[in-house]
C-alpha cells in the first residue's frame, strides 16, 4: 500500500544506475558515473554555521521512550524496564545505557517532539534522510528517479565542489531491504548528484576502500598523462557534441581523475593510522570504526556524513526490546557516538560540525507481547549536537505516555531546513528536476529553539 500519493509510476533506478550509486568499476578508477557537471549557473551561498553535518541514522527506528524521552512515572504498560539517569545539566535525564553520553548533554539537544505520518520503514526512510513531509508524486517504497533528493545531493546542486569532490558520503552499508530504500540518492536530480557509498565495515581486517587504490604500475603522474590525452580525444569529438551520454562520461571521467588524485580524501580512509588506543576508545566494531572515519572526513572537510547503523531496520525491536537494547545496540552507539562528541570537541570542531541522531520514527507506547515495541512516527526524539546550537536542553515534550506531541511538533522537513541552513544553504532555493521542473529544495522551518530563539 502506497500512502500519502497523487499519483504512481514506474522510475525504479535500472540495472545501470544501481551500480552507479556506489561508484563501483568505473573504467578501471573505481568511481562510477554518479560524478558530473553541476553548471557554471549554481548560485553563490555562505559558508554557513557548519563545515560539516556527520547524520547518524538508527535504520529500523529507536525506542525514543527507552534512550531520550524515559517516563518513568507512566503506566506498567508503557514505562518499560529502563529507568532514567542524570545528565551532566541538572534536569536533563537520559537512558541508563549511555553513560558516554550522560556527561556530555551539555553539548546537545534532544528534540522530544519529532513527528511525521508514515510508520513505513521504506516511507520515513525517504523523509528523514530528505527532509520532506510527504512523498513526491511516483514515489513509491522502493528506490527511483522519482524520489526527492538526500541532502548532499541538494548540496551537490546548490554548491558543487570547485575540486570535484563529491559533496556527500554515505557508510559503512546501503539501506537495503531486498531492495534499495529511498532517500539514499539524488533521486529526481539523476546519478550525477548522487553521493558516494562506501559498502565496507572500517572494522574489518586491513580496511581500505578500493575506488581510492592505485592500480599497479600507476601512478598520480601517470593518471594525469591518460587525462590529458582523453582531453585530447574530447577536443577532437565535436560530431558526438550531442550525445548526453558522452558528455555525460567526458565529465564523470574528469571528477573521477580529480577524487582519485586528492590525497587527503585518501588520507582521510587510511584509518590504520590512527592508534590503537583511539580505535579501541571508539569500539572494535563497525559502528565505533564509522565514526573513526566520520570523524576522519570531517577533518578533510567532508561536507555530510552520512552514518548508516545498520543495513536494515537493525533499531526494529519488535521483540526482546530491552534486552536488544541493553545488550546488543546502545553500548556500541554510545562508546562510537561519545568518542566522535569528545574528539571533535577536543580538536575544536564540534562547533562547526553538526551531528544529528535519528531513526525514522518511534516506537509505540505500549509494550507487546514479545516484550517488544512497535512502529510509532506520532512522536520520537532527534538529537542535535555541537555545529553552534545551544546544548544541554531539551526542545519540545510528549505526554506521559511518549505517544503524541504536548508542545509544538517538529517534522522531517524542519530537520532538513535546519541542516540546510546549518551549511549555508537557503531552504527554499529552487533545483530543477531531469525534466526541467522546478522544486523549492525544502519546505521547512529551521529549528529555531536549537540556537536560543522561539
Amino acid at each position: 500500500m502506497h500512502h500519502n500519493r497523487t499519483e504512481h509510476g514506474s522510475g525504479d533506478l535500472g540495472r545501470r544506475e544501481a551500480l552507479q550509486v556506489g561508484f563501483s568499476g568505473f573504467l578501471g578508477l573505481g568511481l562510477a558515473d554518479v560524478l558530473a557537471d553541476r553548471g557554471s549557473a549554481a548560485p553563490k551561498l555562505s559558508r554557513g554555521r557548519v563545515r560539516s553535518v556527520v547524520l547518524v541514522f538508527l535504520t529500523g527506528a529507536p525506542a525514543h521512550q527507552d534512550m531520550w524521552d524515559l517516563k518513568p512515572e507512566g503506566p506498567s504498560s508503557t514505562r518499560g524496564e529502563f529507568r532514567p539517569v542524570a545528565t551532566n545539566v541538572p534536569g536533563v535525564e537520559i537512558g541508563p545505557h549511555m553513560p558516554g553520553m550522560a556527561k556530555l548533554a551539555d553539548k546537545y539537544a534532544i528534540v522530544r517532539s519529532m513527528r511525521h505520518s508514515i510508520p513505513s520503514h521504506e516511507l520515513g526512510t525517504h523523509r528523514m534522510l530528505t527532509g520532506i513531509n510527504k512523498e513526491p508524486p511516483g514515489a513509491t517504497h522502493m528506490a527511483s528517479r522519482n524520489d526527492w533528493p538526500c541532502f548532499s545531493a541538494g548540496l551537490q546542486y546548490l554548491r558543487p565542489n570547485a575540486e570535484g569532490r563529491p559533496q556527500g558520503i554515505m557508510l559503512p552499508t546501503y539501506l537495503n531491504n531486498g531492495y534499495g530504500f529511498c532517500g539514499q540518492t539524488a533521486g529526481f536530480l539523476g546519478a550525477d548528484y548522487d553521493p558516494w557509498h562506501v559498502i565496507k565495515d572500517p572494522n574489518g581486517k586491513n580496511f581500505h576502500v578500493d575506488e581510492l587504490e592505485f592500480r599497479p604500475g600507476l601512478s598520480v603522474g601517470r593518471l594525469t598523462d591518460r587525462q590529458r590525452l582523453l582531453q585530447s580525444i574530447d577536443s577532437q569529438r565535436a560530431a558526438l557534441a550531442e550525445s548526453q551520454q558522452v558528455s555525460d562520461l567526458s565529465r564523470r571521467m574528469q571528477q573521477a581523475h580529480n577524487i582519485l588524485v586528492d590525497g587527503g580524501l585518501r588520507d582521510s580512509f587510511d584509518i590504520a593510522r590512527e592508534s590503537d588506543e583511539t580505535r579501541d576508545r571508539y569500539g572494535r566494531h563497525t559502528f565505533g570504526q564509522s565514526m573513526l572515519l566520520a570523524r576522519r572526513l570531517v577533518e578533510s572537510e567532508m561536507p555530510i556524513v552520512q552514518v548508516n547503523v545498520g543495513h536494515m531496520n537493525k533499531w526494529d525491536t519488535h521483540a526482546n526490546n530491552f534486552k536488544r537494547l541493553g545488550s546488543d545496540l546502545l553500548p556500541p552507539f554510545e562508546k562510537g557516538l561519545s568518542s566522535l562528541v569528545t574528539d571533535l570537541s577536543d580538536r575544536g570542531l564540534l562547533d562547526e560540525t553538526l551531528i544529528v541522531v535519528t531513526g525514522e520514527f518511534g516506537r509505540t507506547p505500549k509494550i507487546n507481547k514479545d516484550a517488544g515495541r512497535d512502529h510509532w512516527s506520532r512522536v520520537f526524539s532527534a538529537v542535535f549536537i555541537g555545529g553552534g546550537i545551544q546544548g544541554g536542553q531539551v526542545i519540545g515534550a510528549s505526554d506521559k505516555m511518549a505517544s503524541d506531541p504536548v508542545t509544538r511538533a517538529y517534522y522531517p522537513a524542519d530537520m532538513g531546513a535546519t541542516i540546510y541552513s546549518a551549511l549555508g544553504l537557503d531552504p527554499s532555493s529552487q533545483i530543477v528536476d531531469r525534466l526541467r521542473r522546478p522544486h523549492q529544495l525544502n519546505k521547512g522551518e529551521v529549528i529555531a529553539p536549537l540556537y536560543g530563539a522561539g
